[in-house]
Parts: C-alpha cells; structure tokens; sequence
C-alpha cells in the first residue's frame, strides 16, 4: 500500500494567519472548536501546575511534561468512541485527560496519594482508567506498543468495532519489539493505529542523529504494508482530519496504519533535563510561530465565534479546575504502608 503524506512538516506549515487554517476549521461546528481549545488549554494549564509542583518538591521521581503537544492528543481523541481504546508512553497526562479521567486523581497520583488513579503507587509514568479504556503509561520506551497491539487484537477476537490508539515517541520506533508489533497487526489486520509523536528530540539526542530516513518515519511499517501519513502535529484541525479517516478504516477491516505527528516539546525530557541540546531561539521560534492553542485561539478569533472576553472566561475556568486538582492531591492522605503487598497478584479462576 501507498504511503501519503497528510500535511507539511511542523516547521513549514503555513503561518496560524494563512487561509488553510481557516478553511479546515470552518468544516468543524463552534461548539466542537470551542471544545478542542479548552481541552488543550486543560493539558497547558494542568502541565504547568504540575512542574511548578515539582519544583516545590511536591511531586517526586519522574516526571515528563506534555507541553507543545497538546494538538496531538486532543485531536485524536476527537476522532474515537466511547468503546476504543488508548494506551501510551510515559510522557502520559495529556492523554489522561484527554480521555476524561479526573484532574484530581491524577494529581493526586502525581503527589503519591491513596486518592490517585494508582492509589499512590504508579506516580507519573503508570496511571489507568479501565473506566475510561486508558490501559496506562508505560516507563519502559516502546513497552506500550505490542500492548496496544494486544488490545487490537482483542478488539477484533471480540468482534469489536473498535480501535486501540497506540502512542509512542520517535525514539521508540528504533525498538524492536515495535517491528514485532508492526509484523503482527499487519498478518492479522488489526484495528490499530501507531501515533508516532515526533517532538525531534529522544531525551538529549535530535532525531537526525538517531534515526535513519529521520523525516519519514510514518514509512517504518511499508516492509509490512503498513501505509502512514505525516500530519503538522501543532495543528489540532490537521490532527482531527487526518485522524477521522484512518480511524475509520481501521474499524472497517482495513488494518492497521502509522500517523507520525510532528510535534515538538518545549520543555525537558523530563523535569531534571535543563535541555542545552537546543537553544533557546529554538524554542521561542516554536512557541511563536507554531504553538497549537495560540493557532486555534486565532482562528477563533478571526471567525468571530467568540471574544477576548470569553476566551478569558474559559482559562479562568481551566484554572480554576486545576487549583481544585492541586488543592484536592495535597490534601489527600499519602497510601497506608500495607498498600507495599497489594496488587502484585490477580486471583483467576481456571476456565472450564
């Protein structure tokens, strides 16, 4: 199968003021727009809350920050239903949000307490909600992926019309457990889609350096016949589109596909990465040419389907949500020291 490219490369899109931005938003309903805005701002706000905790020593080990990508997430979670799927790496807030789990037990996740998602166990890098189908952040680079493949392939077993949205980073797909992933969904056509968040940087090292072919990853699964698609990762409307169609075919029986997302972090790998790899006009070039919620935020703008006024209502209302997520974890008490000896094991009935 072909292989296509959805979008240009994040870094040569064009401007948030051309018309291309403006044509795709207006296939999208206000409500659905206003919606993706504040789902990325809920990311933006919650992420910069949690650092500024980390460095008040409130949050402890780990600790990968989702900031600048927020476009990614939100935009494929628009694309699914209630009975799919996620499942993702370690760099996992954003997506827990995303897929509606309470700002307040993951915080109180991330601060160690009996109230969190894990109940104080799993810390930043394993969290999950069957509630909402997000079978967790994995630590381990790459560990998600046949994961997510295992959830595909349960759908299908199951005779589900679902899909299992399988995230990674550019750094994982160099792993090889992927190419078993990829071999697998590809034999039995699984309903998964491999998101590759390309934020151009695995820890301290620029995907040039690590990765052959570096900017055509979305061509990694062609020796299986996998198709892929490139998508600017900064543009929460390109995500969605891209997004609503592969999705699609992925339930239809269409088998597996790759969307390799360039993104960018404007942060370290981790909270303990001052990130001297890159410099700062980098980052600022980012940030002001490129940023995901300034782009939608202008286009809701420029469409008059809201106002300074009440863009200024939803980030007090974003805030406010986070503050009571902050207020809620520190107030909550830290796990009982049993809590050591429980959920190491599953009792299971033997089938008959």
């Amino acid at each position: 199968m072909a292989t296509r490219r959805a979008t240009t490369k994040a870094g040569k899109t064009p401007s948030r003021r051309s018309g291309s931005k403006k044509a795709s938003a207006s296939k999208i309903s206000k409500a659905e727009l206003l919606e993706l805005y504040r789902e990325m701002l809920l990311i933006r706000r919650f992420e910069e809350k949690a650092g500024q905790m980390y460095g008040m020593g409130l949050i402890g080990g780990f600790c990968h920050l989702y900031i600048g990508q927020e476009a990614v997430v939100v935009g494929m979670q628009a694309c699914i239903d209630e009975g799919d799927t996620v499942v993702t790496s370690y760099r996992d807030h954003g997506h827990m949000l995303a897929c509606g789990m309470d700002p307040k037990g993951v915080m109180a996740e991330l601060t160690g307490r009996r109230t969190g998602y894990s109940k104080g166990k799993g810390g930043s890098m394993h969290m999950f909600s069957r509630e909402k189908n997000f079978f967790g952040g994995h630590g381990i680079v790459g560990a998600q992926v046949p994961i997510g493949t295992g959830i595909s392939f349960a759908h299908k077993y199951l005779d589900e019309k679902a899909v299992c949205l399988t995230y990674m980073g550019e750094g994982a797909v160099n792993q090889g457990q992927v190419y078993e992933s990829f071999n697998m969904s590809a034999l039995w056509q699984l309903p998964v889609i491999y998101i590759i968040e390309n934020n151009r940087y695995g820890m301290g090292t620029s995907v040039e350096r690590a990765a052959a072919k570096a900017t055509e990853l979305y061509n990694r699964g062609q020796a299986y016949g996998i198709p892929g698609a490139q998508v600017d990762g900064m543009d929460v409307l390109a995500v969605k589109e891209a997004g609503q169609k592969v999705v699609a075919d992925a339930k239809a029986g269409k088998g597996p596909y790759i969307l390799e997302m360039q993104t960018y972090r404007y942060r370290g790998h981790s909270m303990s990465d001052p990130a001297k790899y890159r410099t700062r006009d980098e980052v600022q070039k980012m940030r002001s040419e490129q940023d995901p919620i300034e782009r939608l935020r202008y286009s809701l703008l420029e469409d008059g389907h809201i106002d300074e006024a009440g863009l200024k209502d939803i980030d007090k209302d974003v805030k406010a949500i986070v503050s009571e997520a902050a207020e809620f974890a520190q107030n909550s008490p830290e796990p009982d020291p049993s809590e050591l000896w429980t959920d190491v094991y599953v009792e299971a009935q033997a089938a008959q």
